[in-house]
């Protein structure tokens, strides 16, 4: 069917059924603001929007006198970028699909955008085209490629004059926005594209109706293509594809549409901060308990990283994308391609996240209970329950429990046949 450009016919195409199989993603945030690297990827705001004493001191001090923004962009060199390390490093990861920042509130353009002259990292900086070298190489590794592009840009002179107007003219969307959105999806076919950058102004101003609507209708990923809710000012958690609602977005209950939790291992930024402290990132418990609780209650799990200005992905950030990708390797399988349960989280004594896959149940757990029994209060056993452990050879006993569910004999830790983790996964097979 043709879609029109209006939400009632855009919202109602089904999701191209990869996302939701896919359920782990790595988010990559970088540009000039990489260059300062310090407070936040909205260094340029902050700094100039709201003349921030802290930034304006930050500057002062490590900058020659007069130094503008532009002047970064320069030092944005990506010399030590290297698109099949990367890759390699996502994959190991676990992730099926990688996003990248093709531009941000900045609106330096990572491709050599012919809408932005001198303002993007062909003509300055690195020289390169970032978003097609890391497309070329994920595509190389079979991981889907997501595109992240801002519609707002804080400083342009176009978007400032179209918000003068209250948002009645759109010199800025017909000679920016939109032209590079298009310029995007053809030249880099993408699976994905994650929009941001909406909240100031209308879908009238935007056009992301027309947009999508081409996107769907015409567009060489038509059928394959996933987008986001960032499209307009009400748009979030409403329209569009799924749904990310807020950064780093955590539902109490089982949401009836397809969400993304977006996170980032850096707790302060989304961009690369060179003055980051350990007490600052997640650790690998809490990373591996945020994607546990997403997955079990519907989501896909995109976890961000910041390269710095060079194009290197700090050794903790390796390591921490690393650890989840070893948890994966032996508990993907509760993860990857699973739905929802009928029960998604119970603590009735042991928290317990579930999964399914079919008449499969995995019952997820963070903690090792004390006694090596686990209580599980809400799969109904029968005669022919089976239950094993991912990453354990072999059986476990298990009873039935005074109350209902079942009690599950686990393997003795010490000396232990299991790798020390955080978060085990136990397999049922015959329970309702």
């Amino acid at each position: 069917p043709r879609y029109r450009p209006d939400w009632a016919s855009l919202d109602a195409r089904p999701l191209p059924p990869w996302f939701d199989q896919a359920k782990v993603g790595v988010f990559v945030h970088w540009g000039v603001f990489s260059v300062p690297a310090w407070g936040s990827e909205w260094f340029w705001w902050h700094w100039q929007g709201e003349h921030r004493a802290d930034y304006e001191r930050f500057v002062q001090r490590r900058y020659p006198p007069d130094t503008t923004y532009a002047d970064f962009a320069p030092r944005f060199t990506a010399r030590d970028f290297q698109p099949r390390e990367w890759a390699q490093l996502f994959q190991r990861a676990g992730a099926r699909y990688v996003v990248l920042t093709t531009k941000h509130h900045e609106g330096f353009t990572n491709w050599g955008s012919p809408v932005s002259w001198n303002w993007n990292s062909l003509d300055t900086g690195p020289h390169r085209d970032l978003v097609g070298e890391l497309g070329q190489a994920l595509r190389e590794s079979n991981i889907r490629y997501g595109l992240y592009h801002s519609l707002l840009e804080w400083f342009n002179p176009l978007y400032l004059a179209d918000k003068e107007s209250g948002f009645k003219t759109q010199n800025f969307v017909l000679k920016k926005t939109m032209p590079e959105l298009y310029d995007l999806v053809l030249k880099y076919k993408p699976d994905l594209i994650w929009s941001d950058g909406d909240w100031e102004a209308p879908e009238s101003y935007w056009n992301s109706t027309s947009f999508l609507a081409w996107l769907y209708n015409d567009s060489p990923v038509k059928d394959t293509v996933v987008v986001n809710d960032r499209w307009c000012n009400n748009c979030s958690c409403r329209h569009g594809g799924y749904y990310n609602c807020a950064d780093k977005y955590k539902p109490g209950t089982l949401p009836a549409h397809k969400w993304e939790m977006c996170s980032s291992i850096d707790k302060l930024s989304w961009g690369y901060r060179s003055n980051m402290n350990i007490a600052e990132l997640m650790d690998e418990a809490s990373i591996i308990e945020e994607l546990v609780q997403t997955v079990s209650f519907g989501g896909n799990y995109l976890l961000n990283v910041g390269p710095t200005k060079e194009g290197v992905i700090v050794p903790i950030f390796q390591e921490r994308l690393l650890a989840l990708g070893r948890w994966l390797d032996t508990n993907g399988e509760a993860i990857y391609e699973s739905k929802p349960w009928r029960v998604q989280m119970e603590n009735s004594t042991d928290t317990v996240w579930y999964t399914s896959k079919g008449p499969v149940v995995y019952a997820i757990f963070l903690i090792w209970p004390l006694d090596n029994v686990l209580e599980l209060s809400s799969p109904s056993p029968s005669p022919a329950t089976q239950v094993t452990m991912l990453g354990f050879a072999g059986t476990l006993k298990w009873q039935k429990s005074p109350g209902k569910g079942l009690l599950v004999t686990l393997p003795y830790m010490l000396p232990s046949p299991l790798p020390p983790q955080s978060g085990w996964a136990v397999k049922l097979e015959g329970v309702k």
